[in-house]
C-alpha cells in the first residue's frame, strides 16, 4: 500500500476509508510510522472530553486525538460526537483514538461503532487480552464476538470498503487500531505471553507510567528508583522481542522522550491549561495597583 506517499499533502486523510463514519487504515498507519516511511504519528490528548474542546482540536493539525473517555464524565453520545466531530471537521486528516473506561464488550463497541480507534488501558493478562480481541473483532476467524451494528454503516451509504473483495466487517477488523496499555509490574511481567498470544491482532503498547508507578507505591510520570527502570527495561525488551511498536508520552518538547515510538502525545488540553497558571502568576507579580485616587462617590 502506497498511502505513505500521501501523507505530506494529506495527512492522516492518506489514510481514510471511503466513509468518514468508519475508521481510518490507522493499523496501515501505525506500521508505515514504525517502519520509518512516515513521521511518528503525533497526537493531542483531549482530557477535558468535551464536544466544543474536540471540535477545536480536529482542526489543530494533529495525527490523531486521543480522546480520554476513561478519565472524563462523558457519556456514550458525548464520545461519539466528538469522536465524529474529530473525523468530519478535519476531513479526514486527525484520526480519533478513544481510551475506553474498562474492558466491557459494549464500551468496546460503541468506540469502535463511532468510527474511533481503541486504547485499552490495565492490561495484565491473557485473558483479559484475549476477551478484548474477541469484543473487537468480528467473526470467528479471527476469535471474535462483536456484534455487527445493523445501522451504523447503512447499505450504499457508508458500507463502501477499501477491499471490495471482503465484506465490510472483514474491511473494518484491518481498518481501526488496538493500543494495549501495560500500566502494572504484573502487566509488564505477563507482557510476554500477551504478545504471544494476541501480537498479531494489537497495533502498538502505551506503558502507562503513572499507574504502574502508583500500583508500586511510587509517585509522578517517571523516576529513577532500580525497581521501576528494571520493569521499564523489560518490558522495552519484550517490545523488541515481538517487535511491536511502542508508543507514548513526550510533553514540554522533551523529544528523546519520544525516540523510537510509533505514536507519541505531545500535549494535551488539561497540560495547556496547567502552562497558563504562569501566566495567571505572572499578573499578579507584574501589573500594579492602581494609583490611588482619593474618595470616589464618598467613599
Amino acid at each position: 500500500m502506497a498511502e505513505y506517499l500521501e501523507v505530506a499533502t494529506k495527512g492522516m486523510a492518506a489514510y481514510r476509508a471511503p466513509s468518514l463514519t468508519q475508521p481510518h487504515k490507522a493499523r496501515q498507519a501505525i506500521r508505515d510510522a514504525y517502519a520509518g516511511k512516515i513521521n511518528p504519528l503525533i497526537g493531542y490528548y483531549c482530557g477535558v472530553s468535551s464536544i466544543p474542546t474536540g471540535r477545536i482540536m480536529a482542526q489543530m493539525g494533529a495525527d490523531i486525538v486521543w480522546v480520554d473517555w476513561e478519565h472524563s464524565a462523558c457519556g456514550v453520545e458525548t464520545m461519539t460526537a466528538i469522536v465524529h466531530d474529530i473525523q468530519f471537521m478535519s476531513e479526514g486528516r486527525t484520526m480519533p483514538f478513544v481510551r475506553i473506561p474498562d474492558h466491557e464488550h459494549a464500551s468496546i463497541a460503541y468506540a469502535l461503532d463511532a468510527g474511533a480507534s481503541i486504547v485499552i488501558p490495565q492490561i495484565e493478562t491473557v485473558e483479559q487480552a484475549q476477551h478484548v480481541i474477541a469484543a473487537a473483532k468480528f467473526g470467528s476467524t479471527r476469535k471474535g464476538n462483536r456484534s455487527a451494528p445493523p445501522c451504523r454503516w447503512l447499505p450504499g451509504i457508508g458500507d463502501s470498503c477499501i477491499d471490495p473483495t471482503r465484506s465490510i466487517w472483514q474491511n473494518l477488523n484491518d481498518q481501526a487500531a488496538i493500543i494495549f496499555q501495560i500500566e502494572s509490574e504484573e502487566g509488564a511481567q505477563n507482557l510476554d505471553a500477551i504478545l504471544t498470544a494476541v501480537g498479531d491482532q494489537i497495533d502498538a503498547v502505551w506503558l502507562g507510567s503513572l499507574d504502574m508507578r502508583v500500583s508500586m507505591g511510587y509517585d509522578s510520570f517517571w523516576g529513577s528508583e532500580p525497581r521501576f527502570l528494571e520493569v521499564v527495561e523489560a518490558y522495552l525488551e519484550t517490545l523488541k522481542k515481538h517487535d511491536m511498536p511502542s508508543t507514548g508520552m513526550c510533553l514540554n518538547g522533551d523529544w528523546a522522550k519520544g525516540a523510537n515510538k510509533a505514536f507519541v502525545v505531545v500535549g494535551g488540553d488539561a497540560f495547556a491549561l496547567l502552562g497558563d497558571m504562569a501566566l495567571i502568576n505572572g499578573a499578579r507579580k507584574n501589573l500594579a495597583p492602581l494609583p490611588a485616587k482619593g474618595k470616589i462617590n464618598g467613599h
